[in-house]
């Protein structure tokens, strides 16, 4: 039976409020997500929150969750729109937000197999681009998303809230270059860069599966190491002023390339 909660000075409230903020969520190992739609996808993926915070229980979905979320041992608590802008960090809260167990999928745990396309990010620095790239993940049935190097937290408000859900269908690892580039070494899978310092248009690429696209850092794009690291290099061209496109968009404009020849 829910509980209500109306004070903000609940150590529950203090501690769903901690979680954004990087350093407690690495402590604490849990994470924060909002809305009924993410809430409920990651519901439907086999992940419930520890806790979660609701104004109201009238809406079906909201009575779902609070029944997922007691059968599986967590707690659901009634409380006030006030407390919910408090812990969204936003004027205009979702109806409910959750505190979830993070978690850390290993690079030995992934079946490169499963999937045809797979999304690599060296340094991403932008919640947003994070959240989006695992949208797109999540529409082309890529097999996960690895990020390599000092990314930003796909765990972070802003990523978990871009992301739209995707957090909890798209698998995400976090490695070092060269953990990456052994295990990708051994077995099959073809690296393939977005780069501006090639003539090979991204159209005009065979792409064999799995292809694994690599996107460099959003200021800095690819490293020479590890565009001299992939198996193919390829760009997007660009007619008017701008060098390149956003990182997330970039990714998206690949992916959909690769997933339309993989599927002939």
């Amino acid at each position: 039976m829910p509980r209500l909660v109306t004070a903000f000075s609940n150590p529950l409230v203090k501690h769903a409020q901690s979680l954004r903020d990087k350093r407690h969520r690495r402590e604490a190992g849990r994470f924060l997500a909002e809305g009924l739609r993410i809430l409920t996808e990651a519901r439907e993926a086999g992940r419930v929150p520890a806790l979660l915070f609701f104004t109201d229980a009238s809406h079906p979905l909201v009575r779902a969750l609070i029944e997922a979320v007691e059968a599986a041992g967590g707690e659901a608590i009634e409380t006030t729109p006030a407390i919910l802008a408090k812990l969204s960090g936003k004027d205009n809260p979702q109806t409910v937000v959750g505190v979830f167990e993070a978690w850390d999928t290993p690079l030995h745990a992934l079946d490169r197999t499963r999937a045809g396309i797979w999304l690599v990010a060296e340094r991403l620095r932008d919640p947003g681009n994070l959240g989006t790239i695992l949208r797109t993940g999540d529409a082309v049935g890529a097999g996960g998303l690895i990020l390599i190097g000092e990314c930003v937290d796909p765990f972070g408000v802003e990523a978990v809230r871009a992301s739209m859900g995707a957090l909890f269908t798209v698998p995400v690892v976090r490695a070092e270059w060269p953990d990456f580039h052994a295990w990708l070494r051994g077995g099959p899978g073809q690296l393939v860069g977005l780069s501006l310092d090639t003539a090979t248009d991204y159209r005009a690429a065979r792409y064999a599966a799995p292809s694994f696209l690599l996107t460099g850092n959003e200021a800095q794009g690819l490293p020479a190491e590890l565009a001299a690291a992939c198996d193919l290099l390829v760009r997007i061209p660009m007619l008017g002023k701008a060098d390149s496109l956003n990182a997330a968009v970039a990714t998206a404009v690949m992916a959909y390339q690769v997933l339309a020849q993989q599927r002939g």
